[in-house]
């Protein structure tokens, strides 16, 4: 092999971390159409779909909210995003550094992580409930947050995380790689699920969504899910890959800009397509079987058999891949010194010991809010510092230009607006039973404060 070629090959496998993504390593748009694909069509799908429906809303809402929800979501992957990623082809995490220095960039880093361990986490729960049910193992959940399933249910998880952190572990090629190979076939599976399960309403004594939401609200008690909860919802449930651009350490290897268009097909076949398809199982199951739980193996078992186990355990799968592998780049910005693949083996252990808690795949609709609001606003700084610092007269990438290892005005910007925000999940019912109404508004005020931050203390350098 000549030198030209095994530096091409070295870098094809590296995961520059540290540096910008070189020429030589930019992939084309289908790796990203396929990554989009797989995470957002995906073991969330089977939770998130059936979760809308136990909540009240109505299947009118839910088909227009959804299509405003995940265009506004698409826009901003494509605007917010990209172009930056493109421009500096650094991950989320050591773009931070050189804004805000290490000091002040590792505690975000942490709650990032562990964040996106406990939504990997969910994932591997998901994966798990469809492993479980040829074996009888049943996916139960209990009432305590952090109550453990079955002895053998949490064997299973351990199982199935072990595996899933170690396909992470193979780097961004690999993750990519399984995404495209599995998204394809689980849009059509997705599909036959919501054909089966309409055709199943059908037959018979007919059953609307509108009975499967009484039945739901006669045995849990009336809830409201409306028209701008699920646009909101729809725009803002991954508000920290968007907003708080933790996309960046995936757009980095963007080659062109159609690349930003990817996560529409995440959006429109996987949180459209798929979470409606994912309510009909739940509503057949409760016509079939007068049984509300959302179980996501038994669902699609129910529905299709074999071919919808399979399905429910690469969802899940291809969900977690990609959340742990940016998990373990932020606990690699932690310890700068470290391996990736040590930090995502860690992240993958992290994770699989949260799936191991059943209860909190079931709390989704609030979660994905609560870690865009908490995550989501960091997002802003960046904004910040790429588009305006250098138009107002300010130095941006502060902490590596002026070789301070803690930026203040970072660490102070982000922690006022989420503060804040946490205070009003906790004491106020309105935002603690729907975080995402925070994401934007800590977004904004984050943005400005860093702003205003940088002035006074550049001002004072």
């Amino acid at each position: 092999m000549s030198e030209t070629q095994s530096s091409e090959t070295h870098a094809a496998n590296e995961e520059f971390e540290r540096r910008p993504v070189p020429n030589s390593a930019l992939k084309g748009p289908g790796k990203f159409w396929g990554m989009y694909a797989g995470e957002h069509t995906a073991g969330t799908e089977f939770m998130i779909g059936p979760l809308f429906l136990a909540a009240g809303a109505s299947i009118q809402d839910l088909i227009i909210g959804l299509l405003l929800g995940n265009l506004l979501a698409t826009l901003t992957w494509r605007f917010l995003v990209t172009p930056i990623a493109m421009r500096k082809r650094l991950t989320l995490y050591y773009q931070l550094e050189r804004i805000a220095g290490g000091g002040a960039v590792k505690l975000y880093n942490f709650v990032n992580g562990i964040l996106f361990c406990f939504l990997a986490g969910a994932m591997v729960t998901v994966s798990a409930s469809a492993v479980g049910v040829p074996f009888n193992v049943a996916f139960e959940v209990p009432e305590a947050t952090f109550g453990l399933g079955s002895p053998q249910f949490t064997l299973i998880v351990l199982i199935v995380g072990a595996i899933i952190a170690a396909i992470a572990c193979k780097g961004y090629e690999m993750v990519a790689r399984v995404a495209n190979i599995a998204a394809p076939w689980m849009i059509v599976v997705f599909a036959a699920c919501g054909l089966v399960s309409y055709a199943q309403m059908k037959s018979g004594t007919p059953f609307t969504w509108d009975d499967a939401v009484r039945f739901i609200q006669e045995k849990n008690g009336v809830q409201e899910f409306g028209f701008w909860k699920i646009v909101i919802f729809g725009w803002l449930c991954n508000g920290a890959m968007h907003f708080g651009m933790a996309d960046l350490s995936i757009f980095r290897f963007a080659r062109d800009k159609s690349s930003g268009w990817a996560p529409a097909i995440g959006m429109f076949l996987g949180h459209y397509v798929a979470w409606i398809c994912a309510a009909l199982l739940l509503a057949a199951q409760i016509k079939l079987h007068q049984d509300p739980t959302a179980n996501p193996g038994m669902l699609a078992w129910r529905a299709i058999g074999w071919t919808g186990i399979v399905c429910v355990i690469i969802a899940g799968w291809t969900t977690a891949n990609p959340t742990i592998y940016r998990a373990g780049l932020a606990f690699q910005g932690i310890l700068p010194g470290s391996k990736r693949v040590v930090m995502t083996l860690v992240a993958g252990i992290v994770a699989t010991l949260a799936g191991a808690f059943p209860n909190l795949s079931g709390q989704l609709l609030n979660f994905v809010g609560l870690y865009g609001t908490v995550l989501g606003p960091m997002g802003a700084v960046i904004f910040v510092d790429f588009w305006l610092m250098k138009k107002l007269g300010l130095r941006e990438e502060y902490a590596s230009a002026s070789g301070t290892a803690f930026h203040p005005a970072v660490l102070i910007a982000w922690l006022l607006p989420v503060g804040f925000g946490l205070f009003l999940v906790f004491t106020n019912k309105t935002f603690g039973d729907f975080p995402a109404y925070l994401v934007i508004p800590c977004w904004i005020a984050c943005g400005l404060l860093y702003l205003v931050l940088s002035k006074l203390t550049q001002k004072k350098a």
